[in-house]
């Protein structure tokens, strides 16, 4: 068992989801930014589809009641060992009655907790992954909780560190125009690639709430509700776009200009608050 003893602003259980049930109304859920927790369970010797955990914004204070073998991703943020410092990007040994604790990412937003073995709680249609949007999988964690850790694992990797490229600021994303880029008025796309928009202090696992030039719809009604996938750039009537992420509805009614190339999602979901967007067509 690992204890939670400090959760941090907003941490959760995410492995890589629930693909493929949109059609009885469940997303995809899983890590925001997929390539971190993949790294974080091979440094480990995890099947990279293991459940860990997704801090945001740093905060984090946990308790090992047993040995274990460890590793942080995602966003770098100073981490101790009951009180001594740790690397990021490597696998770490932590001693029964350690306490492992994290400060603020100095760039980025979300790090990743692999545990050798994988966190254990019970799975949900086939994952572990918290969907804050549908309410499966476990409850964000609270002070207190305990999760089990598992026994499944791989070959203990020949690799202790595995460093990473700093997170870009500005963010600058591809985009694919569409599906329905003909609701908005004819300069709507060129704004959107000009424009400089920032990120909302209202993001989420959701999406990513985008101020800056709106972009207009062509005229006043409403869009059948229609599926929505992971990296819409969906815009309401304000004109503001919203980037949808893990948690995103799978459908929606407000039309998409543009999609974000996949590649480029797990980038968007370590932006931070404040920080700047700019997009470009590929």
């Amino acid at each position: 068992m690992i204890t939670i003893l400090r959760p941090g602003p907003f941490a959760t259980v995410q492995d890589l989801g629930r693909p493929g049930l949109a059609g009885i109304g469940v997303g995809a859920s899983g890590a925001a930014d997929q390539p971190s927790l993949r790294l974080a369970n091979r440094l480990v010797g995890n099947p990279e589809s293991h459940a860990g955990l997704e801090i945001t914004f740093g905060g984090l204070a946990v308790l090992f009641d047993r040995p274990a073998i460890i590793a942080l991703t995602g966003a770098p943020c100073p981490a101790t060992r009951s009180g001594r410092a740790v690397d990021m990007y490597s696998p770490v040994h932590v001693s029964a009655g350690a306490r492992l604790e994290l400060g603020l990412p100095t760039s980025g937003l979300r790090t990743y907790l692999a545990v050798r073995g994988g966190i254990a709680v019970g799975e949900v249609l086939h994952s572990r992954a918290t969907d804050t949007m549908s309410g499966l999988g476990p409850a964000p964690l609270t002070p207190g909780v305990t999760l089990p850790v598992g026994r499944e694992t791989l070959e203990f990797p020949a690799v202790d560190l595995a460093p990473q490229q700093p997170f870009p600021d500005p963010l600058r994303l591809r985009i694919i125009p569409g599906p329905r880029e003909d609701w908005f008025v004819p300069e709507a796309l060129r704004i959107l690639l000009s424009g400089k928009y920032h990120i909302s202090a209202d993001s989420n696992r959701v999406g990513v709430r985008l101020t800056g030039p709106a972009l207009a719809h062509r005229e006043p009604r409403e869009l059948p509700s229609e599926g929505t996938v992971l990296g819409a750039l969906q815009v309401p009537p304000s004109g503001q776009p919203i980037l949808f992420l893990a948690d995103h509805p799978v459908t929606g009614g407000y039309p998409v200009i543009a999609v974000v190339h996949e590649a480029d999602v797990p980038r968007a979901a370590q932006g931070r608050p404040g920080q700047t967007v700019h997009f470009r067509l590929t």
